[in-house]
């Protein structure tokens, strides 16, 4: 019997590595596919370097998930190279944070691409192959609890993962008589090191101040390598919907029951963060984390955790 066929968009690091890693792990054969070229050959390294006779196999493929026809030729291909399809992880995304004024259309326009159209181009390209899968196919979709929630500087991000949780909860009614199960994802915040890969709009140094520290705190994000584990067998086991971490499930739960109760505290606590007269006084757009360099000694202390596994998941230049 073959070993399943895996594919990972968004692959080569953070969370979506994990993911493949998980997979491999379980005897898997994952392709792993990612825009940069360079992070891909990092990421099936040191996959391979962690292969064994008891482990599936890596492979990993360049392609830009916003563009449909980059998606079609990489699930063609993987499709043909592994002998089919048996479960696909819709998983590439971006992470923008700021007010949305100051992050400007564009950078909607981006997070939408990347992630709702890019999840969306994955689904639609991966169905016709996942159907025809012997065990029948499994589509995981990546959200977010910001998809189930608005989040105040997290907007582009928290719209483009909604779309994505409206679209797999659409597509696992309409492909169950398929046999094709889809499950919605929604983690809080994970140790994935995605800190140092986000954009930041405004006060970018303030932005990434906050952001850095709260994705790293142990009390309110989850370690990465447990989550992509629960994830994995989520989807495997054909699971409807997955909440990760004990914040995002108090958070969606009580949006569920309260939701304008939600939407004024998230009002409160929106003026801890950089103030609208600061973000007046900078331009429409964001700025990577790379160009940011002022990190003081608290919030270097806090993001800790993150920052040591942004050198382990491949978010930082060089890493294994």
């Amino acid at each position: 019997m073959n070993a399943p066929s895996v594919l990972v968009t968004g692959g080569s690091r953070g969370l979506g590595l994990l993911l493949a890693r998980t997979c491999m792990r379980r005897g898997a054969d994952v392709t792993v596919a990612a825009r940069d070229e360079e992070e891909i050959d990092r990421a099936v390294a040191g996959l391979r370097a962690e292969a064994t006779s008891e482990t599936g196999t890596a492979t990993g493929r360049t392609c830009d998930v916003r563009d449909r026809g980059s998606v079609a030729r990489l699930v063609r291909e993987t499709a043909e190279t592994r002998g089919g399809l048996d479960m696909v992880f819709a998983n590439a995304g971006v992470i923008q944070v700021g007010p949305a004024e100051a992050a400007g259309e564009e950078t909607f326009r981006d997070a939408m691409e990347t992630m709702f159209y890019g999840a969306l181009n994955t689904s639609l390209e991966a169905l016709p192959w996942l159907r025809k899968s012997p065990s029948g196919g499994r589509l995981g979709l990546i959200g977010s609890v910001g998809g189930l929630l608005g989040v105040p500087h997290l907007l582009p991000y928290s719209c483009a993962k909604s779309a994505i949780g409206a679209l797999a909860e659409g597509l696992r009614a309409e492909q169950a008589p398929h046999g094709v199960s889809v499950t919605a994802v929604h983690p809080g915040l994970m140790r994935t090191g995605s800190a140092g890969q986000a954009e930041f709009a405004g006060d970018a140094e303030r932005e990434h101040r906050w952001f850095a520290a709260l994705s790293g705190m142990p009390l309110l994000s989850m370690d990465a390598e447990r989550a992509a584990e629960r994830i994995v067998s989520a989807v495997a086991g054909r699971r409807a919907r997955l909440v990760l971490t004990p914040a995002a499930k108090l958070g969606s739960a009580a949006h569920g029951i309260a939701p304008a109760l939600v939407t004024e505290t998230d009002g409160l606590v929106t003026r801890l963060l950089p103030s609208s007269e600061t973000e007046r006084a900078h331009t429409t757009g964001t700025r990577p984390a790379r160009q940011l360099t002022r990190r003081p000694a608290w919030q270097r202390m806090l993001s800790t955790l993150n920052d040591r596994a942004a050198d382990r998941f491949n978010q930082v230049k060089g890493a294994a």
